[in-house]
């Protein structure tokens, strides 16, 4: 049956109401939730200033991501501890704010692979969540084993981790970008270089200089493109998601 326009109206302020009440529940998150926003309001004017409209566009992509947890609770009628919605949060901040518009990932050491181990948490916790949810729920028949429960968070983590790098690849291939940073390597292993064609691993050791088109590159090496920065983040994100405790799983609401 179609909805009238006076029913998608209420239902539009009755959603907007649970959104606001969500936001003020827990005092902690509320505090981080506000403190997050002003910054990132803060930047955004920064940015604009200084006309740099892609910084004002990942400003205005974190504050929506910002209102994300509290629209999964109400959509999905579910309650996300407030230790995990505050690191959520945080996370979304410290990727977007820091890491794309004041540059962390290139002038503070490791920042990435601190965000990649933290990912890899927070999608098992939200894998381990949505099974539970489904595992707890009366109407459904199954009922899975712990073990099972952690296999499944297990694979979410990994999956999640997967098609970012998809996605990362996909940027980099048809945009140009790089976000599958670049290692400086001294060795390389490889059986293109082998002159017989009998797939043989040739070895280049003590690289300390690249020349392309009769320039110098220098940076001390050979320039890794993508391979070793894509699977040091699929590893820190596995030993993220072990990390991962049944004690942030979220409780369904009731109605």
């Amino acid at each position: 049956m179609k909805k009238t326009k006076q029913e998608k109206k209420w239902e539009k302020k009755s959603f907007r109401q649970a959104m606001d009440r969500e936001l003020r529940e827990h005092r902690s998150s509320f505090i981080v939730f506000n403190i997050l926003r002003l910054l990132v309001v803060v930047v955004l004017v920064r940015q604009l200033m200084r006309g740099s409209y892609e910084s004002a566009f990942f400003c205005v992509l974190t504050m929506t991501l910002l209102y994300v947890p509290s629209w999964l609770q109400v959509k999905l009628h579910i309650e996300l501890p407030p230790p995990l919605e505050i690191t959520i949060l945080c996370f979304i901040f410290a990727a977007e704010i820091l890491g794309e518009v004041n540059a962390y990932y290139e002038r503070v050491p490791h920042w990435d692979t601190m965000l990649h181990t933290l990912n890899g948490f927070l999608a098992a916790a939200v894998g381990f969540s949505l099974i539970m949810l489904l595992n707890d729920d009366e109407r459904l028949t199954f009922d899975l084993s712990p073990f099972f429960l952690a296999l499944v968070a297990f694979c979410f983590s990994m999956t999640i981790g997967v098609l970012w790098e998809f996605f990362e690849f996909f940027m980099d291939w048809f945009f140009h970008t790089d976000m599958q940073r670049d290692t400086v390597v001294h060795v390389i292993h490889s059986a293109a270089l082998d002159m017989t064609h009998s797939n043989k691993v040739v070895t280049i050791p003590d690289i300390q200089d690249v020349v392309v088109n009769g320039e110098s590159l220098g940076m001390g090496g050979y320039l890794d493109i993508g391979l070793i920065d894509t699977m040091k983040d699929l590893f820190v994100n596995f030993i993220g998601q072990a990390r991962e405790k049944n004690g942030v799983s979220p409780e369904r609401k009731e109605d």
